[in-house]
């Protein structure tokens, strides 16, 4: 018999994603149209930056990641159409950043994620 027709989340893909040295893999998990929003100690809840499309999450990412520091996925949790994570980053000099992230899903692609993180201070 067949498989399942409908696209799924893949995971290996977002570890891959999330621990490799490009934004591209991780990039990839987007929908064209996705809206990504950061909570942080410089963008409060009242007022997260938000990143419109996968151009605009595009240059958010390649900024990141062209930082010398390392990604790991710790959890994620998926049911049905929503994922959660957890990631831990660290930089040379021992700062950590801990996230958070929530995501909607279509068509197995991220269409919203809200991203909490906090750094070392």
């Amino acid at each position: 018999m067949g498989t399942a027709a409908f696209p799924t989340f893949d995971t290996e893909a977002l570890r891959q994603g999330i621990e490799g040295q490009s934004a591209t893999a991780l990039l990839s998990l987007y929908a064209d149209d996705a809206e990504l929003r950061v909570i942080d100690r410089n963008t409060q809840p009242s007022h997260p930056m938000i990143k419109h499309g996968r151009g605009e999450i595009a240059d958010m990412l390649n900024d990141v990641y062209s930082r010398d520091m390392t990604h790991k996925l710790e959890q994620c949790v998926i049911q049905g159409d929503h994922v959660a994570y957890t990631e831990s980053c660290e930089y040379p000099d021992g700062v950590r950043v801990l996230a958070s992230s929530m995501m909607a899903l279509r068509d197995g692609k991220i269409v919203e994620q809200t991203l909490v993180q906090a750094w070392d201070e």
